[in-house]
């Protein structure tokens, strides 16, 4: 009697239908996505989809979907920079010791586009986009600031979130991703998570400060929250001295940063949070080394006062 054989066979993964995988890539995150892209041919080819990556940059950050002030609603930023490079230079957090190192022979862009949401809890809070010239004198020679909310105009948010907001600033989180359009190119600015959250000292809001630093300088995303709610939000760069950096000056560190390797480690949000305090004891113990200084010129000029006093009325005594 003949032995009755069996045949065994191997199903994998990609003998589901194609639209399938698609609606599955479509539900991961972005490392999930980028890890599944490495595991076959076939997903790899599945995960290059522009859709794949538009619907996960739209998830992540709701004010891509929001068209560009000056298109008049006929572009977005998706619609500048594809959406996997968006992604990919996006999500991770910049690398500082590379934006250090980079030369000055970058172009600057002539254009930032910013891409800004604020989130408490993991629930949207705001989104904007922010459009601004980089090219005229005026802008290069100026402190570099860029506005998301004037308080002049502050946003119309529900009153729960402006409630959640109020309640837990700490809480609260911030994307502000910045891109030259005209590269293709982006970066983002905020470390996601507060680095510190306190008082001002005349309006009394609560400061909700979001800080990354690129180049010796700290970028710093300050959302500030009243009674009715977000008041403002702004970016503004600072140097190891305390000062205002320029236009010209912080266009060299965004150039470099979008260029740069990018990290993106889990830890990096605590990372940022590390540098930033590095950050704030160097600044402070510049500014105490540069007091002692000041105090001992002060001490000098004064023994020289004295000692040309001394003397001019030693020689009237002896005359």
């Amino acid at each position: 009697m003949a032995a009755a054989t069996t045949t065994t066979t191997m199903i994998t993964i990609e003998d589901l239908p194609a639209d399938v995988l698609g609606c599955a890539l479509r539900r991961l995150d972005g490392r999930s996505l980028a890890a599944a892209s490495c595991a076959t041919s076939g997903l790899r080819a599945l995960a290059a989809d522009p859709d794949t990556w538009r619907a996960l940059c739209l998830a992540q950050w709701p004010s891509l979907a929001l068209p560009l002030p000056s298109a008049h609603g006929r572009r977005r930023i998706l619609d500048t920079i594809p959406p996997r490079r968006l992604f990919a230079d996006a999500f991770p957090f910049p690398s500082s010791a590379d934006a250090a190192a980079a030369g000055g022979e970058l172009r600057l862009p002539g254009e930032l586009v910013s891409a800004v949401d604020v989130y408490c809890r993991g629930a949207p809070l705001l989104s904007r986009v922010v459009e601004t010239p980089a090219s005229s004198p005026w802008f290069l020679g100026s402190p570099f600031r860029i506005e998301a909310v004037d308080r002049k105009r502050p946003p119309a948010t529900s009153p729960e979130a402006t409630a959640t907001a109020a309640a837990a600033p700490s809480e609260m989180e911030l994307s502000w991703v910045i891109a030259d359009p005209a590269r293709g190119r982006a970066v983002n600015v905020s470390s996601r998570r507060p680095v510190a959250v306190d008082r001002h000292w005349y309006t009394g809001e609560t400061l909700v400060r979001f800080a990354v630093v690129l180049g010796g300088c700290k970028f710093e995303a300050t959302v500030a929250c009243a009674d009715a709610g977000v008041a403002e939000v702004s970016l503004a760069v600072e140097d190891a001295d305390g000062a205002a950096v320029g236009g010209e000056g912080a266009l060299r560190l965004l150039a470099a940063a979008m260029e740069a390797p990018r990290n993106g480690a889990e830890g990096e949000p605590e990372e940022a949070k590390r540098r930033y305090r590095e950050f704030v004891r160097r600044k402070k113990g510049r500014k105490e080394s540069k007091a002692r200084r000041e105090a001992l010129v002060d001490l000098c000029c004064s023994a020289a006062s004295a000692a040309v006093v001394l003397t001019c009325l030693a020689a009237v005594a002896l005359r």
